[in-house]
């Protein structure tokens, strides 16, 4: 059993101290699909982009986002075993993510979990600005596992 809307977006924005300090935001969280923002405000670096750790972030809170709204919590949870985020161009306002598993992906996942005690899968992700230019490409390894 997934859980309703309001759990999964107090468990995306705020469980994670560091998430929370951040601002992330979840926009949506629909079995199968989330959508996820970055601020600028907060996040910034150096040279007046946004900062690498928080565009890391957006990048690896979908894999938990998604697993909240799609699998069911009470049987699985799900572990990053590795995460690969490669840079395009600065970001300079808030970004964007978006990720989605079908249903029929959720449930050959849940069935391989059940049978294993594991299942692999992978997001690949872009972290995109407000005019849906590309700042960021993702691919992360997860896994969903049995309790």
């Amino acid at each position: 059993m997934s859980l309703p809307f309001e759990i999964a977006r107090q468990l995306t924005e705020e469980q994670i101290a560091f998430v929370k300090r951040s601002g992330l935001k979840a926009l949506v969280l629909e079995p199968g699909f989330i959508r996820l923002c970055m601020p600028m405000a907060g996040n910034e670096n150096h040279i007046g982009s946004m900062y690498a750790g928080a565009l890391f972030t957006l990048a690896e809170i979908p894999g938990g986002a998604l697993f909240l709204t799609s699998f069911d919590v009470k049987r699985f949870y799900p572990i990053v075993k590795e995460m690969n985020l490669r840079f395009r161009r600065p970001a300079k306002g808030d970004i964007t993510v978006e990720a989605r598993l079908s249903s029929s992906e959720i449930q050959q996942l849940q069935d391989e979990a059940q049978r294993q005690g594991k299942a692999e899968y992978r997001l690949e992700l872009q972290l995109k600005d407000s005019s849906g230019e590309v700042v960021a490409e993702s691919c992360g390894h997860y896994q969903l596992r049995m309790h």
